[in-house]
């Protein structure tokens, strides 16, 4: 294992933080993963996975099974880490902008479009390798200012030359779920199958460019403009939600990193035999498809429905009560699927997003995921 210390600008008189990346494998055969946990600093099951990750990484690297390159960020986000106010960890924004740490990567397709005018030609992988090159040099010349934007910049470097991207996340309170791109649905769903996932979550273009479309979505969307030369699908690029933030067990955390080392020994990233997968737990439905319950007013919340259950239209998932004036008003599904998420807290202020349905027909557009 090889370890890269990535030194972030100081951002106040003083303070210096850095950013660690473990490098596994000789590097040998030109395939890459890139592994990353708690892009979202206060998100904290995923830091616990790589920990674990690291340890059975150590042991495949020792045993000679790791014939290309894994690179495991194990904490993501220190500036969100650091982000501590009177007991309260705040890293999901960065609090000097208020912009999500998982929002406003580089979208490089249309620079990209530019950079390789007379570059590619008929042979897929000359192309996947030269598109790499490319995004490469056009990260090189982000200029990035503030210390945050310095680290979006070296997390989307570390990863846009791998052929498999895994972010790994958890919400408030929820079942294990992911997200992908529309056009990688097949290939999400051996990931799914193994590491048990309850909903796996579909979409062209979510919004706001979060990390795992920054290094996705510019081969479907280059495949499309340049219909003269073959452009595979090269990163396949998954947000993986470990169910909720309080899920912070050591068995747990053996158990999905013993799922993401056979998913990629699946893929053929590690050597050895895969164990068998088990059979999926869900099809993949679109992002569209997902109905948020928003609270109409501010009020106590009283669930009547639990992460991991299959709700009917009309079914009441919870209770909004406004001890100020006593009244109540139930919250219905107006779609029918999987209650995949809902907030930790029990009071919601009015508009509030309480909850999240994944349902099977599309109904929604424009910016597709919460703030």
């Amino acid at each position: 294992m090889r370890t890269v210390q990535h030194a972030l600008p100081s951002s106040s008189s003083g303070l210096c933080r850095t950013l660690r990346s473990l490098h596994f494998g000789p590097a040998r055969s030109g395939r890459k993963v890139y592994v990353q946990a708690s892009l979202h600093a206060d998100e904290i099951p995923a830091m616990l996975v790589a920990q674990h990750l690291r340890e059975q990484l150590l042991q495949l690297e020792a045993a000679g099974l790791i014939d290309g390159e894994i690179v495991l960020v194990p904490m993501a986000n220190p500036i969100g880490l650091s982000q501590d106010l009177q007991g309260t960890l705040f890293g999901r924004f960065d609090l000097s902008t208020g912009v999500n740490f998982n929002r406003h990567y580089k979208h490089l397709t249309a620079p990209l479009l530019e950079r390789l005018k007379g570059k590619l030609g008929s042979d897929a992988a000359a192309n996947v390798e030269a598109i790499r090159a490319a995004s490469r040099d056009l990260l090189g010349e982000w200029e990035a200012t503030t210390e945050t934007e310095v680290l979006k910049k070296t997390l989307q470097t570390l990863a846009c030359d791998a052929d498999i991207v895994l972010d790994l996340h958890c919400d408030n309170q929820a079942v294990l779920h992911l997200y992908t791109g529309t056009p990688l649905a097949d290939q999400v769903m051996p990931l799914s199958a193994q590491i048990g996932a309850e909903a796996v979550l579909l979409a062209r273009m979510s919004g706001d460019d979060p990390f795992d479309e920054s290094l996705s979505r510019i081969w479907w969307e280059l495949a499309e403009q340049l219909p003269a030369h073959p452009i595979p699908n090269a990163c396949v690029a998954i947000t993986v939600e470990l169910r909720g933030e309080t899920q912070v067990e050591h068995g747990l955390a053996e158990q999905d990193a013993a799922a993401l080392v056979a998913y990629l020994q699946q893929a053929g990233h590690i050597g050895g035999t895969p164990r068998a997968a088990p059979p999926a737990r869900c099809a993949a439905t679109p992002l569209e498809g997902v109905e948020p319950i928003a609270a109409p007013h501010a009020g106590l919340l009283v669930f009547k429905k639990e992460p991991g259950e299959q709700v009917q239209a009309g079914d009441v998932v919870v209770e909004l009560i406004d001890p100020n004036t006593d009244e109540r008003t139930e919250l219905k599904a107006t779609v029918s699927g999987m209650l995949f998420a809902r907030v930790a807290r029990r009071y919601a202020s009015r508009g509030m997003r309480v909850a999240k349905i994944a349902g099977a027909k599309a109904f929604r557009s424009g910016k597709l995921l919460s703030m």
